[in-house]
């Protein structure tokens, strides 16, 4: 998916012109940096401490900048600077557009924006492009190809887990511009979190490196502080942590706005001294696009785990046996089992065909209140009475203390799931739906009467729980032949998730203002946080956890970054809010993308389901039957 990058009004992104760009002396370059950077003892210090990093090769120098130049960047920004709200499956930011465009603006804007300007031509400058070249040891950085942004993030805003190599990217940089009055404090959230990885071989027997679910080192925000890392890829994995809603016994005076510039540093352009021939092409070769396509796939976490609806042990213990395969009547037996789990209203006749034709109609469905209520009752008390435990930090933790393992790769999805125990006594109402329910005839042949579905071959189910400030899975496409059946049970009694409806007299005068704010972008100057407050106000989309099917692209030439990525306002197929008891089922064609919502800290509750892909075969017309049809017509 294209992403919308903009700057409003006159900082229109423009092809930057050659004759513009500006070379400084090193002595101008190094008067823009604070005193003492480019000492020999400095310049040693941060190599030494750049080498002895970890999880993996990264510096940070604060401060950088001559302390007055950055506030008058911050100031023009703040004043001069617009920016759009936007979020995909990967992030939530307000963005500017490409500062390394400046040199395209005309004389009119370009004079509203000198001292950032300044900096950007500082950062690129000869000087410290060497400096940086000799700190990392990364080999020599591109003046020519300049790459930088502002983003800002205020509350609920975040990135997820990725590794930025994409072309031709040598070294990433955050230049952090956070309010100088008031210092940033860690338990805002906004760090920059490096992920560790393992060595593991492929399918071939070559070394790949898997990330961790479980980041290892937290570098907070600070005014006038520059973090940097050697793009590397399968290894330079990170994510931006969300920035918090402030609990109610926090200060809500001080403003969470979390500024920086942010870009990367290119290898040298055809021109330039290092550069090398093809190396940009052997690099792309490698992008973190093509280690997502299989390398390490192996070793994701969950594997799938399809099981045949042939076998005699998925019957529901003889329960759910149907006596008479997709008949569209139900026996006693089959009610009666069936009753124990379902709503009653969901196994009359007249239902299943409202249903029936809805689904055939739009390839999906949604139903409210799916569960009996005696049933749905346990459900609850038990998902409450686990939210009330605390979990354990690391994934090798809740996996030993708790019974759920986390997936992984972070870069792909993080979450807590749970497959069948295969136990015939389940332990709790959850295993019950995944051991007894799920896996019977009778609800196999339930499923095949409302979707209209030939045959049901195989399922694949899980549980899941979303925790809150940590879950979520990226978009990523069904490959498949041939469709399938996808159905979520959503178990989350928490509240809030859905933004909740005005009073009736006020929506007709605000019907404009009530619009889903997910597919209606923003444009204004440095965003304020919204005036909450505390968390439990925070509601609707802003708090995640909300389930996307979604197009797939067919554009041929895709820049690479944002083929990784969905924008979720464009080609929305169906879509459905974190909630209690609701069931939806989607026939998913190959090539179509979903995701699950990153869900923000501010949520009152994390976000619980069952999942089951469930295997599908159609029966292939009669072309006699076709022809005959045809003739009537005729």
């Amino acid at each position: 998916m294209k992403r919308k990058t903009d700057m409003r009004g006159s900082l229109d992104g423009n092809a930057m012109p050659e004759s513009k760009k500006r070379a400084l002396s090193s002595e101008e370059a190094a008067s823009r940096f604070r005193d003492g950077l480019f000492d020999t003892a400095e310049q040693q210090k941060y190599t030494s401490e750049y080498a002895n990093s970890s999880p993996y090769l990264h510096g940070v120098i604060h401060p950088l900048i001559e302390p007055s130049l950055l506030r008058s960047v911050r100031e023009e920004i703040e004043t001069q600077v617009s920016f759009t709200e936007k979020e995909t499956d990967i992030y939530k930011i307000f963005q500017s557009g490409d500062l390394a465009n400046l040199d395209g603006l005309d004389d009119s804007s370009l004079s509203k924006l000198p001292s950032v300007l300044k900096l950007r031509d500082a950062m690129y400058s000869a000087r410290f492009r060497e400096y940086l070249s000799s700190v990392t040891g990364s080999g020599k950085l591109s003046g020519q190809k300049t790459d930088m942004a502002i983003n800002v993030y205020t509350e609920g805003c975040h990135l997820l887990c990725h590794d930025d190599v994409i072309g031709s990217r040598r070294l990433s940089y955050i230049l952090y511009l956070t309010d100088p009055e008031t210092p940033w404090q860690a338990e805002w959230g906004g760090a920059l979190r490096l992920f560790p990885t393992t060595t593991e071989k492929d399918a071939k027997g070559e070394d790949v490196k898997i990330p961790s679910p479980d980041y290892s080192l937290s570098i907070p925000p600070a005014f006038n502080q520059l973090s940097f890392f050697t793009v590397q890829p399968g290894e330079s994995f990170h994510d931006v942590e969300e920035v918090y809603h402030p609990r109610e016994d926090e200060d809500k005076s001080k403003k969470r706005v979390r500024m920086a510039i942010s870009g990367w540093f290119h290898i040298p352009q055809e021109g330039e001294d290092g550069y090398e021939e093809g190396l940009e092409e052997k690099l792309a070769e490698r992008s973190s696009l093509a280690q997502l396509q299989g390398r390490g796939d192996i070793y994701d976490l969950p594997q799938p785990q399809p099981v045949s609806w042939e076998e005699p042990e998925v019957e529901g213990k003889g329960k759910g046996k149907v006596e008479e395969q997709n008949d569209g009547e139900f026996s006693a037996s089959e009610l009666g089992f069936l009753v124990q789990y379902i709503a009653p209203t969901y196994l009359t006749p007249d239902i299943a065909e409202e249903m029936s034709d809805a689904f055939s109609a739009e390839s999906s469905l949604s139903l409210e209140s799916f569960l009996h209520d005696k049933f749905a009752s346990r459900v609850r008390a038990y998902i409450e009475d686990q939210e009330r435990q605390a979990l354990p930090a690391s994934a090798d933790e809740i996996q030993k203390q708790r019974g759920w393992t986390v997936a992984r790769p972070p870069h792909k999805h993080r979450y807590l799931y749970q497959h069948a125990s295969g136990k015939e006594e389940p332990e709790n109402p959850l295993q019950e739906l995944l051991n007894v329910l799920f896996p019977s005839q009778a609800f196999r042949k339930w499923l095949g009467i409302i979707t209209g579905v030939d045959h049901l071959t195989s399922h694949d189910l899980m549980a899941r729980r979303f925790r809150r400030g940590a879950d979520y899975t990226l978009a990523s496409a069904y490959e498949g032949e041939e469709p399938r059946l996808e159905f979520t049970l959503c178990l989350t009694p928490s509240t809030g998730w859905e933004k909740q409806e005005e009073e009736e007299e006020d929506e007709d005068e605000n019907e404009s203002e009530n619009e889903n704010p997910e597919s209606k972008p923003s444009s204004a100057k440095v965003p304020e946080p919204k005036d909450k407050a505390n968390a439990d106000e925070v509601e609707g989309p802003a708090l995640g956890g909300y389930e996307i099917y979604m197009a797939g692209d067919d554009e041929e030439e895709e820049d690479e970054e944002d083929a990784e990525n969905a924008d979720q306002d464009d080609g929305i197929l169906f879509s459905t809010q974190a909630g209690w008891n609701r069931l939806s089922i989607v026939l998913r064609d190959s090539g179509t993308l979903k995701f699950v919502k990153y869900v923000s800290a501010a949520a009152k509750g994390d976000r619980w389901d069952i999942t089951g892909d469930i295997g599908v075969e159609f029966e292939e017309e009669d072309d006699d039957d076709e022809d005959e049809e045809d003739e009537d017509e005729d």
